[in-house]
């Protein structure tokens, strides 16, 4: 494994970030922890999470796979630089989500007790807060920072701009600010070259770019990336259950969680209980669960079809690129997904890529990157292929 430092920093982290956004949702606990324990083993020491990951509003289910994993001990904190996120909504309150200085603190607490760590070693903003004054963030994060329990503040999703601003506060109070942006970059979605790239150069920032591999469609798989990963509902075994199930799911909020533990579960536990009052049926405790799991999949499914769509559209539309880069693909006898990686790489700014393996293969088959090397002449076809904006701006623009 490489290694480099993040940002402008003296900490160094292997070239590749270990996502966890699957774990709970995609990867059974027992599949993260072996994910968790391979990366281990190859080197890699980046961990990134956030606590809205795992799809149940409030449950932080990811963090918690996280925090039992390093509860087994055996040196596992001490050898990852984890990092975790705030601003997402974990709950309906207004004061539950966001960077007020009140969540920030309330969220880094409960963030601490489900990774069951005393220290957060990345505290990165998942999103710009456009209503939260910078004096308020900074106040807050430098408190964190002096009380041992975050080492370093990091950023997401934030604009060139936003980067700009947050540093010269930063600098303002004597405090060291951002160290690292996380962006959706890879070579289907370049627009961070106009602006947030700049940026991070100009402040030594170390850049994190997630979804490098565009989904999936630069894995060299683009259908199977299209679909959905959940298997689709099975055939109710008869028409009761059928009607008892399109009753349950007509009356779900399209825009509540659903996940298979936890709060999610629960809500349609409370739809399935009301709906089998109404029927005046009676069922045993297994055959109800039995049902649940049967709406549970369904709902699943539903949302995955929705989400496939979405992806399938996508791929029509850069077929011809994703064809053309297959082919080129070949023709220097390399793995689509191995450039994609390989091409964020090559770039000084960014730090780490961050993988999101739902399994071992996928995990082990990322760090081939590290060994593959781009010419001159390969870059130039690849913007052929993938064409940027035009460099940064204002020049790729204007003049």
């Amino acid at each position: 494994m490489d290694y480099t430092h993040l940002g402008r920093t003296g900490l160094q982290v292997s070239r590749f970030c270990l996502g966890t956004m699957n774990f709970g949702p995609f990867a059974s606990e027992a599949e993260s922890f072996a994910i968790m324990d391979k990366a281990l083993e190859l080197g890699i020491n980046f961990f990134d999470t956030a606590n809205v990951y795992g799809r149940v509003k409030g449950e932080g289910i990811t963090e918690q796979i996280i925090g039992r994993w390093l509860a087994q001990g055996g040196g596992r904190r001490d050898k990852i630089v984890l990092a975790t996120k705030v601003y997402g909504g974990m709950g309906d309150w207004p004061n539950e989500s966001k960077l007020s200085a009140y969540n920030i603190r309330h969220a880094c607490e409960e963030s601490l007790h489900r990774l069951q760590t005393d220290h957060i070693d990345l505290y990165q903003m998942h999103h710009i807060d456009r209503e939260t004054p910078w004096e308020e963030i900074w106040q807050a994060m430098e408190q964190l920072v002096h009380a041992g329990k975050v080492i370093y503040v990091g950023s997401s999703n934030f604009a060139g701009w936003n980067i700009a601003q947050a540093q010269g506060e930063a600098k303002a109070r004597h405090f060291m600010g951002l160290v690292s942006e996380q962006s959706l970059y890879n070579l289907t979605a370049r627009t961070v070259e106009l602006e947030v790239i700049p940026a991070c150069r100009a402040h030594g920032l170390g850049l994190i770019p997630w979804s490098p591999l565009a989904g999936g469609l630069l894995g060299g798989s683009p259908e199977k990336a299209a679909q959905p990963n959940r298997p689709a509902a099975q055939d109710a075994v008869f028409e009761l259950k059928q009607r008892l199930q399109n009753k349950v799911i007509a009356r779900l909020d399209p825009t509540v969680e659903i996940a298979r533990t936890g709060d999610g579960r629960n809500r349609l536990d409370d739809l399935l209980r009301a709906a089998l009052k109404e029927e005046n049926i009676i069922l045993s405790r297994l055959e109800q669960e039995r049902l649940l799991d049967q709406i549970l999949d369904a709902v699943l499914a539903e949302r995955g079809r929705r989400t496939s769509n979405q992806a399938q559209a996508r791929l029509e539309k850069l077929r011809p690129q994703l064809e053309a880069y297959a082919t080129f693909c070949r023709e220097i006898g390399e793995k689509p997904a191995e450039v994609a990686l390989a091409w964020l790489l090559k770039n000084p700014v960014v730090t780490a890529p961050i993988i999101g393996p739902r399994t071992l293969e996928q995990l082990e088959g990322s760090l081939r990157a590290l060994e593959v090397k781009l010419s001159g002449d390969i870059l130039k076809k690849l913007d052929e292929i993938w064409p940027g904006p035009g460099g940064q701006a204002p020049e790729a623009y204007a003049w």
